[in-house]
């Protein structure tokens, strides 16, 4: 039951994707289980929140601000805000970003937070 709270936080933590180095010491039935939370999860957040559902996993803490500052880490390509302005994300390029909008990509470890 343990393994299965701490597999649980990872989906939260890391998103739908899990890291193969952590993959690689998930038994087949933790797989499957975690494969089968992600879907229930999906499809609850789906439910809630109008036409475009309510991502449940942004803004797990409070943010201070909603703009932070962000590094770009690796090479990611074009990334459209809310606005419809489109941003070049280049290696070690630096972009004053909406919070929610880079989360998962400094998560994916694409863009770094810089704390000033």
């Amino acid at each position: 039951y343990d393994r299965l709270l701490r597999i649980r936080a990872l989906r939260w933590e890391y998103g739908s994707v899990l890291p193969n180095t952590i993959q690689f010491h998930m038994s087949a039935e933790e797989v499957e289980w975690f494969s089968q939370y992600k879907k229930s999860l999906a499809t609850y957040m789906r439910s809630v929140g109008g036409e475009e559902g309510l991502d449940l996993t942004q803004d797990i803490k409070p943010p201070k601000s909603l703009y932070i500052e962000v590094r770009c880490l690796k090479d990611y390509g074009e990334f459209e805000i809310d606005d419809g302005t489109t941003i070049l994300l280049k290696k070690n390029s630096q972009h004053f970003l909406p919070r929610w909008k880079c989360e998962q990509l400094i998560r994916q470890g694409v863009l770094e937070h810089i704390l000033s």
